[in-house]
């Protein structure tokens, strides 16, 4: 079977539970899955789509995992103590053909956030290694290792690079669970100090490295619905995360409304509050210009700050990106499917995402409209005229 583990998947996802356990523990939401490539029939591997999630529905953590994840500062005792009862529930999972037969299929997570939230990133990776080995029945895995190789070459040894630091964030759209184990230990063994660490916890578990991740956008969407007003989702989002996480954790996504509303409610106190951003839509280097000035114009040095790059991140662009930067912040790059899911075939650029929470729609207008993911237009240009949003 794919998963093996439920700490196969990232960081992010016990951080936000954390969260919701506290927090939140009766929300109720809805996640859709969505394929953006065009033409890619997913039809005939449903079943062995439903067999996999079945076989994810039997597993439950381990007492060492457990004592892993109660290692580390930021996660506490009775969250723990949740997950040695928790196990999915495969009723909150359908899996179907689209009514359009187009090629498309229809996964639907619904039901309680606390009981959902663990589904996306294995789903994700069972779809993606599903595909593969369905469709590429030899892979050419010497050209992936070849191009693996010359990735690190463009790091190692060069000597303006020598802070530079790269994490994997590549377990949703990896080629498959094996292959990802392989580039992860290629990296770590050859990209040396240039390692930051990896979003998978099971394979830092595994292999001593560092486990990277702070919130996803689902958890600001989300806040649309649970927060006080919808103006201030944003701010009582980044509110509630400082309250759990007392200072750790201090890395804020920056595009659920987009760079400008971003900045309008990233005021002196958050800038002081968090220790840096991430990026993951719209131009990077805009980005970083901007969140750069931001942090001048409110008196914070943008030196001890740290900005994270994410966004559909190749190692020249990472590299590019670096030399930009490097003496004006702290830097950090999450580089996911050219580094898990590069040997030379056509990735899938799938993606789950929640569309619904407590029965009423949320969504996010990132700076790159195609991320966008929401079926109630009126309730998106609602959301547009609130934070002043001008598509």
């Amino acid at each position: 079977m794919i998963i093996h583990s439920l700490l196969d998947t990232d960081l992010y996802k016990f951080t936000m539970m954390q969260v919701v356990l506290h927090h939140f523990p009766g929300a109720q939401v809805e996640y859709r899955f969505k394929c953006r490539n065009e033409g890619i029939d997913l039809v005939p591997f449903i079943e062995e789509i439903r067999e996999e999630i079945q076989h994810l529905c039997t597993l439950r953590f381990r007492e060492r995992e457990l004592d892993y994840l109660r290692g580390m500062r930021f996660i506490k005792s009775d969250f723990v103590d949740f997950l040695g009862l928790f196990q999915m529930n495969e009723k909150y999972v359908t899996v179907l053909p689209s009514p359009r037969r187009n090629g498309e299929i229809e996964i639907t997570l619904r039901g309680p956030w606390l009981h959902t939230i663990l589904f996306e990133i294995p789903v994700l990776s069972i779809v993606n290694e599903i595909y593969f080995r369905n469709t590429v029945r030899l892979p050419d895995y010497a050209r992936g290792r070849q191009r693996l190789d010359e990735k690190i070459g463009q790091i190692v040894g060069q000597p303006d690079l020598a802070d530079m630091k790269i994490a994997d964030y590549g377990t949703r759209r990896r080629f498959s669970r094996l292959w990802h184990e392989e580039v992860l230990l290629e990296t770590t063994n050859k990209l040396g100090p240039h390692m930051a660490g990896t979003s998978n916890v099971y394979f830092a578990m595994k292999y001593g490295l560092t486990p990277l991740g702070t919130m996803a956008h689902e958890y600001l969407q989300a806040c649309q619905a649970l927060g006080p007003r919808l103006r201030d989702s944003q701010t009582f989002a980044f509110e509630t995360w400082a309250r759990e996480y007392r200072g750790d954790l201090g890395i804020a996504l920056s595009d659920v409304y987009g760079m400008s509303a971003f900045l309008r409610d990233f005021d002196l106190y958050f800038c002081k509050l968090f220790d840096g951003a991430r990026h993951d839509s719209g131009d990077p280097f805009d980005w970083g210009e901007r969140l750069i000035a931001h942090y001048d114009s409110n008196r914070v040095d943008p030196r001890t700050k740290t900005l994270i790059f994410s966004d559909a991140l190749t190692f020249p662009l990472a590299v590019r990106l670096y030399r930009r930067f490097a003496d004006r912040a702290r830097l950090a790059f999450g580089v996911g499917t050219n580094l898990t899911n590069d040997l030379g075939y056509q990735p899938l650029q799938i993606v789950i995402k929640m569309v619904r929470c407590n029965g009423q729609p949320v969504a996010k207008l990132s700076d790159t409209p195609s991320k966008n993911m929401c079926d109630d237009e009126a309730y998106l240009q609602y959301l547009r005229q609130v934070f002043e949003i001008h598509a």
